[in-house]
């Protein structure tokens, strides 16, 4: 992975092996800048709750935003989403403005541990192994993108509707 010039978005995401939570958050804010820098159309996130995606910090937003143009679409899969509003409270006040090119689902899967901790886009991808010690893989070859996204896609279509962008009282 290498950075361009005063922190812009590396000219190269990692391929290959990461190791702990530092380099798993770094790989994320690097991956949305990239797909900011790169117009990637559709991204997908799957995680068990997103607790320690580094979703709250400032730099994720801003990449959010940079990213958020029409005809773009985000889908996160989760097993629950309770995290997310305690611990990423600019990723919930994104989420409530960019409503329209965001979905969040719920897996329906037996248990969260068996839902991918992974960013998929169609040029890269990355899926966390081991939760515990945050070590996993990152890459864009083919067979990889495709594999993933197979088994994403299985799990979106056994998930409901989850994590509303707003909340309605009577």
């Amino acid at each position: 992975m290498t950075s361009g010039p005063s922190g812009a978005a590396p000219a190269v995401l990692l391929e290959g092996r990461f190791n702990g939570r530092t380099e798993f958050a770094e790989l994320i804010r690097q991956a949305l800048a990239v797909a900011a820098a790169q117009g990637w159309r559709e991204v997908i996130w799957s995680d068990p709750d997103f607790a320690d995606w580094p979703l709250g910090e400032r730099a994720v937003a801003q990449a959010l935003n940079d990213w958020s143009k029409s005809g773009r679409k985000l889908t996160l899969l989760a097993a629950n989403y309770d995290a997310v509003p305690r611990q990423h409270a600019r990723f919930v006040t994104w989420r409530r403005t960019w409503s329209h090119i965001v979905e969040c689902r719920k897996s329906e899967a037996a248990s969260a541990s068996s839902l991918p901790s992974a960013l998929w886009s169609p040029g890269w991808i990355f899926e966390r192994l081991d939760r515990e010690r945050s070590t996993g893989v990152a890459g864009s070859d083919t067979a990889g993108r495709i594999a993933l996204k197979e088994r994403l896609n299985e799990r979106l279509l056994n998930s409901s509707p989850a994590f509303s962008a707003t909340v309605l009282g009577l």
